[in-house]
């Protein structure tokens, strides 16, 4: 007599790797990943921090995260509207997982840009950012984001877009 009970019943395997395995393979994407192309490096210019996360930070975070969930579920979502068009799906998922990407490398270098400034040890910042090279991350648009965020005044005349994008998450807490 064959037991219902879930713990008699031969467990499956999932054929997806996961565990060990994955970690692997994602340790090898962040590895090829092309240096930024004008990699910049952050003087130290160490902010006083108590042990709390200062709110800007926590406000760069959630702002970009909510844009890169609703693209995501953007892409995930084009299945229903685009899914007997191969050319509409193609180019309207690629799109949404390319600015999906974009915000993530964007929010990204602009935290290891803060704990560059902040004087994090280089070490401590690649095994952080699981890279040897942590300035694949750190762009000219990371920087000037980070100076909006913490209020540094812009170089140039015209301030650049995203300086103008942090002063908004600081001011806003977005």
């Amino acid at each position: 007599m064959t037991s219902t009970h879930p713990r008699k019943r031969p467990q499956r395997r999932s054929e997806i790797p996961h565990g060990p395995q994955q970690d692997t393979g994602l340790q090898q994407i962040r590895v090829t990943l092309p240096p930024a192309p004008t990699p910049c490096t952050v003087e130290p210019a160490p902010f006083p921090v108590g042990d709390e996360v200062p709110p800007e930070l926590l406000a760069l975070v959630t702002h970009h995260c909510r844009r890169i969930n609703a693209y995501l579920a953007r892409a995930q979502h084009l299945q229903t509207l685009h899914g007997d068009s191969m050319k509409q799906w193609q180019r309207l998922v690629l799109y949404a997982l390319t600015d999906a990407l974009a915000h993530n490398h964007l929010l990204v270098g602009t935290l290891a840009a803060y704990l560059q400034r902040q004087d994090l040890d280089p070490d401590l910042l690649r095994r952080y950012l699981q890279s040897p090279d942590p300035d694949r991350y750190i762009t000219r648009e990371a920087v000037q984001h980070l100076d909006g965020l913490t209020g540094a005044v812009p170089e140039e005349a015209a301030e650049p877009v995203w300086t103008g994008v942090g002063r908004r998450i600081a001011r806003d807490g977005d």
